[in-house]
């Protein structure tokens, strides 16, 4: 469940800090009743940015088993092309 809290708050950083280490999500600070920023502890952005990683490793793999791919040497010619290289 998504935990949204107002800015105010923030200055209790003490109780900010436990809930985002109690979290298993991004909590989102508000201002003004609108969504302004987000917080989370350093173990869930790090499981945030592993999973980014892997799913990109997973879409390279679909695209190797798929065929979808094409040689170092005209896929740089293609990019010498593309950028007057």
């Amino acid at each position: 469940m998504t935990q949204c809290i107002p800015i105010r708050d923030l200055k209790n950083t003490a109780e900010i800090s436990e809930m985002c280490r109690k979290s298993n999500s991004p909590i989102t600070i508000t201002k003004n009743g609108y969504s302004d920023m987000v917080i989370m502890s350093a173990e869930v952005y790090e499981r945030m940015r592993l999973y980014s990683v892997y799913e990109k490793l997973m879409q390279a793999e679909d695209d190797i088993a798929e065929g979808r791919v094409s040689d170092a040497h005209s896929s740089l010619n293609h990019l010498r092309a593309k950028y007057g290289l």
